[in-house]
């Protein structure tokens, strides 16, 4: 009879414990809890379909996720960006004069695949007039420098595309995210096609021109320029996903000091841009000299080329020319960024990325003096262009810390 009586007692408390739990998860707390998005629990006593539909809102785990993958892939884009540098200083990319999504992947293995890769190489302008007594030893360096790059460059289009795919089905994507994953996954696709457009340029014939052969440098600074756009995306996202915005107050000099880190940021930007201009003319190896130009401040050859505006684009005397007076207003830029920033208070984060913007803006600026100096060497030189890269990710970073506070 007491056994009976206990048996009763515990069955009807359970089933009161269960129907107040059901009432909790009822409340308004619960309620702003999903619609925030950061609640994985699911109620028991519900339905699938509810269930499915909570563990699929994207939440603060899933962000963080997100944000890292994000981060990771810019962080394959900087590698391409170098391994990209490296292939154009060593003169490697014409080695591969075919293009094949599949079939390239793979490189010659026998010593007959290699002749033959050879002697396609050799039915082009570069072997004909620049490396005409190139041995099969030395071609097989700058084909395993091209070869690098390319592969290199499908790893970056996976790394998009597959966890896209599958972030996608567990539904870790708003809506706004998935247009930005969209966008970044068929900029990656562009950014294959234009590299291919960009080697193009250095196998065609040219009968009027008694230049080495080169890329067009105009398709190299749209192939480093793409990259570089898709590499401060993928940042961008990656660190606002990651880094909760500050709370700070909207004063008039935090206005303006976000205003000077835009325009700053733009300037650095435009600054790594004009860099694939001094590549893609080899224009460091004019005027070794700094700060003057041969002992002039302004060369006697900077508009020798008609039209003047020629000159921005194809004259090496311009290009070197205009990427000195643009790295020095960088430097100049994010030296009164840095001051302006110490009239203020700011939280620690952003202070520290700050200074360590200005902190690499100089090292930056004696990188670049280093390798005119000495005639650009080819550690120098990538170690220089790799530096641009970093600069670019620390004013990305101020942005990224100096961001309203979403509403």
């Amino acid at each position: 009879m007491l056994i009976s009586s206990l048996r009763t007692t515990i069955f009807c408390g359970c089933r009161s414990a269960g129907k107040g739990f059901q009432y909790s998860t009822r409340s308004p707390l619960r309620k702003w809890l999903l619609k925030r998005g950061h609640s994985t629990v699911t109620v028991e006593g519900g339905t699938s379909t509810s269930a499915a539909a909570a563990a699929s809102v994207p939440n603060a785990a899933s962000n963080r996720i997100v944000g890292r993958w994000l981060l990771g892939c810019s962080g394959l884009v900087v590698g391409a960006i170098v391994l990209g540098g490296v292939t154009r200083l060593t003169e490697s990319g014409l080695s591969m004069v075919d293009w094949h999504l599949v079939r390239e992947m793979k490189p010659p293995q026998s010593e007959g695949e290699w002749e033959a890769e050879f002697s396609k190489y050799q039915q082009f302008p570069e072997f004909k007039i620049l490396n005409h007594n190139m041995t099969l030893p030395e071609f097989k360096f700058i084909f395993y420098m091209e070869w690098g790059h390319r592969m290199w460059g499908r790893l970056v289009g996976l790394a998009y595309i597959l966890p896209t795919i599958y972030f996608w089905k567990k539904g870790y994507f708003t809506r706004s995210m998935k247009g930005k994953v969209l966008g970044l996954c068929g900029f990656v696709f562009f950014q294959g096609l234009l590299g291919w457009y960009m080697v193009k340029s250095g196998l065609e014939e040219k009968p009027e021109s008694h230049d080495i052969p080169r890329v067009s440098q105009y398709r190299l600074s749209a192939h480093l320029g793409s990259a570089l756009l898709l590499y401060c995306a993928s940042m961008w996202t990656g660190l606002t996903l990651l880094l909760p915005a500050h709370r700070i107050a909207e004063t008039k000099k935090l206005m303006q000091l976000r205003r000077f880190a835009k325009g700053t940021g733009g300037l650095v930007f435009l600054t790594a841009l004009s860099g694939a201009f001094v590549a893609g003319l080899d224009a460091g190896l004019v005027y070794n000299s700094f700060p003057k130009m041969a002992d002039r401040w302004i060369p006697d050859d900077l508009l020798a080329f008609s039209p003047t505006l020629k000159n921005f684009f194809e004259n090496p005397t311009t290009v070197q020319f205009d990427h000195r007076i643009l790295g020095i207003t960088s430097l100049t830029a994010i030296t009164g960024l840095y001051l302006f920033s110490r009239r203020m208070m700011l939280p620690k984060r952003a202070k520290i990325a700050i200074s360590l913007l200005a902190a690499m803006a100089y090292t930056q600026v004696a990188l670049g003096i280093a390798t005119l100096l000495l005639y650009v060497p080819t550690p120098l030189a990538a170690t220089h262009q790799s530096g641009s890269v970093a600069l670019l990710s620390l004013a990305i970073w101020v942005l990224a810390e100096l961001r309203r506070m979403p509403k």
